[in-house]
């Protein structure tokens, strides 16, 4: 059919977030290529309401299997069950997530169909004229960008990282088709049962769906210094991250790290200090609504995307800013 596909994710019936940003990404395609643009979920549970928003946020079809078998992510299940739909159906283009259900299951998939995958992609786009799809990814330790494309095999299949992209602002006015199909029994992997899911809460550090991050740098000095950070982001119920020197030099651990080699991120606020932006950083904040930087240095890349700076000593900025925050909190503004 040569449509472009995106595949949705789903937890307890509810919609994960990176379904509507895939959709963002698979517009521009589909238009690009004047084709189709569908959402595949399996799952169980969704309601009416979230399988209309996938078409609100820019899916043309949506193919949802509803099964009680499919609740739990299996990838020896899900990768039969996506593998098949794609032998009847025939799709161009797949994107998944960069998410740890979509790095599981997608290179089961591209062994099943014999195709190629590209993973981590920061940039997609079509080739003029062999309509290939080109997948931009970093590569060397993140230190060059790739591009890569897959011209003997098809579907053209690639990851993309959450939070790289803004989801489409919801259309209301927009009209698809919801196709329910029948899960097969024997796509079912029985050989697999989910016992249960239990989260390291000590070690995990959500940074993806934070709303304020508050971030440092090598410019920090050591690692005590991350103590004004970390009272910072307690004032905004926001969590810390580093840059990659930062992690390097052991100052935080890597679940905390911001960049091309690290998470990328997408907050309703961003604060750096000590940052001075390589491109790989840049490339793990450019969608935060706002950057706000602290840096010495008024030449640092980190202002040229950053909404509002301050060239200044950050061990003076951030201590004073701490205070006037704590002034305000005693004033009761």
């Amino acid at each position: 059919m040569s449509y472009v596909w995106t595949i949705a994710e789903q937890s307890k019936g509810k919609l994960r977030g990176v379904s509507f940003e895939l959709l963002s990404r698979g517009r521009k395609l589909a238009d690009k290529m004047n084709t189709q643009l569908c959402s595949v979920l399996l799952g169980s549970n969704v309601s009416d309401e979230a399988l209309q928003e996938l078409i609100y946020r820019g899916a043309d079809n949506v193919y949802f299997i509803d099964d009680p078998r499919l609740e739990n992510f299996i990838v020896e299940t899900h990768s039969n069950v996506l593998s098949d739909l794609i032998r009847e159906y025939k799709p161009h283009t797949i994107l998944a997530a960069a998410t740890s259900s979509g790095r599981s299951l997608m290179p089961y998939v591209a062994i099943q169909v014999n195709t190629g995958l590209t993973a981590d992609c920061t940039e997609l786009d079509i080739e003029e004229g062999t309509k290939h799809l080109l997948q931009t990814r970093p590569a060397i330790g993140g230190n060059i960008m790739a591009t890569i494309k897959t011209p003997n095999h098809d579907p053209q299949m690639a990851t993309v990282r959450p939070k790289s992209s803004r989801p489409l602002p919801e259309d209301t006015g927009r009209v698809g088709k919801i196709i329910r199909l029948s899960l097969k029994d024997e796509l079912v992997d029985n050989r697999v049962e989910m016992i249960g899911f239990r989260k390291d809460l000590e070690e995990f550090v959500n940074i993806e769906e934070a709303e304020v991050v508050v971030a440092g740098g090598k410019g920090m000095k050591k690692q005590e210094n991350f103590g004004m950070l970390k009272e910072l982001a307690k004032r905004f119920d926001g969590v810390v991250g580093a840059s990659r020197d930062a992690v390097d030099r052991g100052w935080l651990p890597y679940p905390h790290q911001i960049g091309l080699s690290g998470k990328t991120i997408s907050p309703k606020l961003y604060i750096c200090a000590g940052i001075s932006g390589s491109i790989q950083h840049l490339a793990g904040i450019k969608t935060s609504e706002t950057i706000i930087a602290v840096n010495t240095d008024p030449d640092a890349n980190i202002f040229q995307l950053a909404d509002f700076g301050i060239i200044g000593n950050l061990f003076e900025v951030i201590p004073k800013l701490n205070q006037r925050l704590e002034n305000y909190k005693k004033e009761g503004k």
